[in-house]
């Protein structure tokens, strides 16, 4: 009896967050009340699920290896609960949807789809700092984007941790490479986003660390365009890992100086409730992501 569905929800909204003021802000609760159900199983089943270092909360594995187990409970009674109080909302409605790549946005998309085909999906795509933007002015619900700031305007979700790569064409000398540096780079015809894409802050910042200056031949908007200019055989551009689905055209080689921990995220705003973004948020949960 004492494992209940409150405390269940208080759990794992504690492992997501990573703190009991977070999660009580996600849950719409109090922090006591949060705390309360923590310390409420572990006193039940005599077990410690979090390491506890002044505000900071670790989950221990037993812990983790619990929530993998409830998140999927949790997931199936969310979907359960809205088939009995949805009324028209997975009939007739809309979702708005900021995408900065394509991928893996749009594999997420098509699951959803298959669970509720009747929701209509807007998309709009564009680079990082517009989409930021979008969100934040409430023309889309959800944004599904890599390095997002880690403050409280948003709810956010982890769904793939990639890195950003060089895009080669297969004809170049360099496209056999197993990695490339900077410095191997430096000479080539590179293909830029303009400036507010997260790619490009990543390689921006690689070159700087190198004290390097590159001049691109060609500045685009968005990672699809650069696809298709490599493709082209118009230079070496830059992509995130999974930004495309396309096996043709161009080679990724990693980049020796640029990091793989880069989270992509689905995230809204913190102070919005949506059924359907709710929904959608179960279904990254239970979405396997990658090439």
């Amino acid at each position: 009896m004492s494992l209940t569905s409150s405390r269940i929800r208080a759990l794992n909204a504690v492992v997501n967050e990573g703190s009991y003021s977070a999660a009580a802000r996600r849950l719409n609760l109090s922090q006591p009340a949060i705390s309360q159900a923590v310390q409420d199983l572990e006193r039940a089943f005599k077990v410690e699920l979090f390491k506890r270092r002044g505000r900071i909360l670790t989950p221990t594995e037993l812990c983790i290896e619990l929530s993998a187990i409830t998140s999927d409970i949790q997931r199936r009674e969310d979907e359960a609960m809205l088939l009995l109080t949805r009324g028209e909302n997975l009939e007739s409605g809309i979702m708005r949807i900021g995408l900065g790549s394509l991928m893996p946005g749009m594999q997420l998309i098509g699951a959803f789809q298959k669970r509720f085909p009747k929701v209509q999906i807007e998309v709009e795509y564009a680079i990082h700092a517009n989409i930021i933007d979008a969100v934040m002015d409430q023309r889309v619900d959800i944004v599904i984007l890599p390095n997002v700031p880690k403050d409280g305007r948003f709810h956010s979700q982890v769904c793939l941790t990639q890195d950003v790569v060089a895009l080669v064409p297969p004809s170049h000398p360099l496209a056999n490479m197993p990695q490339l540096s900077v410095t191997d780079l430096m000479d080539e015809k590179l293909i830029f986003q303009k400036k507010g894409s997260a790619t490009q802050r990543v390689i921006n910042a690689a070159f700087k660390k190198a004290d390097m200056a590159p001049r691109p031949v060609l500045v685009l908007e968005t990672g699809s365009e650069v696809f298709e200019a490599v493709a082209c055989g118009l230079g070496i551009g830059f992509l995130w890992r999974y930004g495309t689905s396309r096996k043709d055209g161009a080679r990724r080689v990693r980049i020796t100086e640029v990091e793989n921990t880069h989270e992509e995220v689905v995230f809204r705003r913190s102070d919005t409730t949506n059924a359907i973004v709710d929904m959608f948020f179960s279904t990254v949960t239970a979405t396997k992501i990658g090439n």
